[in-house]
């Protein structure tokens, strides 16, 4: 599995930089930031590769970022990969709108984390395991999943929003609990993934879908009265397919743009006067209880 890999990896690059285990060591914090960026996007290509059965491709120092990650995905050994223009700049573009989106799941986790001053690469590996639940980090798997069931299976956009309506079955990648109308990062990546399905000549039924899906939602008042929007997870997983991202990776290149933003928080929460996260716990439950002999407990 592409994110328990990403997690582990990331974890043991400790055993590597020791040095930065002393959290005020600020030359060894500003190479460990730099070393957790590069290195996520050599790992993730070679949990993709080893789960194919390919071999490994080394970075090349002379592509750029984006440029490096899709030729350490798709190269083959006689046959490097070249990218288009626009495939690097919609795999960009999906990164920095994924970078930060404040007090999330995955970001809380970070933070709680390194206010034990643990150690940074540790305090991302919990972060990615954060981002494994499918309620945050694979929002965009359950959409591109809902979009395959749609295609194959036939049934009509009308029908299935009427199911919607019914409760019967949950729109995905509608709705946020922020945004309480449409999700700009959303606007901008349909934008993006359009641009790139153009340069690239090609159509897509799931994403010729997808955009007959938010047409018919936003036209129906149902959606409308209760701020259902489409938010960045519709639209992220179409902008990943056209880059011939497996969906098994999708949650994958989510990490890789958040880690930048978990690495600003957990430096933030490092900063100044330190202190342990503790939540305060409020009980709700039940004053008094009967107390039950173990040998009536059934079981419990």
């Amino acid at each position: 599995q592409p994110m328990s890999i990403l997690s582990a990896v990331v974890n043991s690059l400790i055993c590597y930089s020791p040095e930065i285990m002393d959290t005020a060591n600020e030359e060894a914090m500003r190479n460990a930031v730099a070393a957790i960026i590069s290195k996520v996007r050599t790992i993730a290509a070679f949990s993709y590769r080893k789960a194919m059965g390919l071999p490994f491709i080394y970075p090349d120092p002379v592509r750029s970022y984006c440029d490096n990650f899709l030729h350490m995905m798709f190269s083959l050994p006689n046959r490097p990969h070249q990218p288009t223009p626009e495939a690097v700049k919609a795999l960009n573009l999906f990164l920095m709108l994924h970078a930060d989106h404040e007090q999330n799941c995955s970001t809380s986790t970070v933070r709680i984390v390194g206010s034990a001053e643990t150690n940074l690469f540790s305090s991302v590996s919990a972060g990615i395991c954060a981002l494994w639940g499918k309620l945050h980090g694979g929002a965009n798997v359950a959409v591109a999943e809902m979009l395959r069931h749609l295609v194959d299976g036939g049934e009509s956009t009308a029908d299935f929003i009427e199911r919607v309506k019914r409760k019967e079955v949950r729109l995905m990648g509608f709705g946020h609990r922020v945004y309480k109308t449409f999700d700009p990062r959303a606007k901008v990546l349909k934008r993006a993934v359009f641009d790139l399905l153009d340069a690239e000549k090609v159509r897509d039924p799931l994403i010729d879908k997808a955009l007959e899906l938010e047409q018919a939602a936003l036209a129906d008042d149902y959606f409308k009265e209760r701020n259902l929007y489409p938010n960045v997870d519709f639209y992220s997983g179409m902008i990943l397919r056209a880059l011939k991202i497996p969906l098994n990776m999708y949650t994958v290149m989510f990490a890789i743009g958040r880690i930048p933003g978990w690495i600003a928080h957990w430096a933030e929460g490092n900063q100044g006067v330190r202190r342990l996260a503790r939540p305060r716990q409020l009980y709700q439950g039940a004053v008094e209880t009967p107390f039950v002999p173990l040998d009536l407990r059934n079981g419990l």
